[in-house]
């Protein structure tokens, strides 16, 4: 990730942090929204302007800078120990994946069967496993890396390959599809290539977008399932057709 990636990543995660809001931001600034909007995008504030913003998250600009080193040095994948540890505790595993995207501890223990002892037990485990950093009154600081991911062919990805996918790709009564597309064809090296690398650009889309509506509340939020494959595959209906 490029230093100026990282540092604009490192705004959007203070702000995240400290509940604000574009909008917020905006009347800071005295532009529209959509000006800060396309600025975070394009990655096009002036030094005045990300100092102007700074200064609503008490940080000055070397504050921000520093963070920004700090941000590259947390966890982008964990360990198979880890990842064990988390798939024995299914509530643990609901945790972390709560803490990684964003929840607030007390909406948490509302959403979720889980007492506020019990909830205080995990994110503890979660701050021994080096996901957070647990702060007072139950208060967190992710050290997970936006760039996070499983590790491939790991337990989890496992987990989720058996537990998750099968059940995603079949769904309940009167759960509707937003958007489901299958695409098939044959292609040279050269333009898998090409869909591959747009593929991982929309996976780091979606990502930076879930990040930045962490700030918003669980209610305003809906849980979305985005599952994104690629590989060599014939239908066996036309394998089977094959000249032997």
């Amino acid at each position: 990730m490029s230093q100026i990636n990282l540092v604009y990543d490192t705004l959007k995660q203070c702000l995240r942090e400290q509940r604000f809001t574009y909008k917020q931001i905006a009347q800071k600034l005295n532009v529209s929204e959509a000006s800060v909007k396309r600025n975070f995008s394009l990655q096009a504030f002036s030094l005045d302007k990300l100092e102007q913003i700074c200064e609503c998250l008490n940080l000055s600009l070397s504050d921000l800078f520093s963070l920004s080193q700090k941000q590259q040095e947390k966890i982008s994948q964990l360990s198979e120990k880890q990842e064990m540890e988390l798939l024995a505790n299914p509530k643990l595993l609901l945790a972390a994946v709560c803490v990684r995207d964003g929840w607030r501890f007390s909406e948490i223990i509302k959403h979720y069967d889980i007492s506020e002892v019990e909830g205080i037990k995990l994110m503890t485990t979660l701050d021994k496993l080096k996901l957070i950093e647990l702060l007072p009154n139950n208060r967190y600081k992710l050290l997970i890396a936006q760039n996070f991911r499983w590790i491939p062919a790991g337990p989890l990805e496992k987990f989720m390959e058996q537990e998750v996918m099968v059940k995603f790709m079949d769904p309940k009564k009167n759960e509707p599809w937003m958007f489901r597309f299958y695409l098939r064809g044959r292609y040279s090296q050269t333009s898998v290539s090409i869909i591959q690398r747009r593929l991982e650009q929309l996976r780091q889309e979606a990502a930076k977008l879930s990040s930045e509506d962490n700030a918003l509340p669980i209610e305003e939020r809906q849980h979305i399932g985005l599952l994104m494959a690629m590989r060599p595959w014939e239908p066996s209906l036309f394998e089977n057709m094959k000249r032997k």
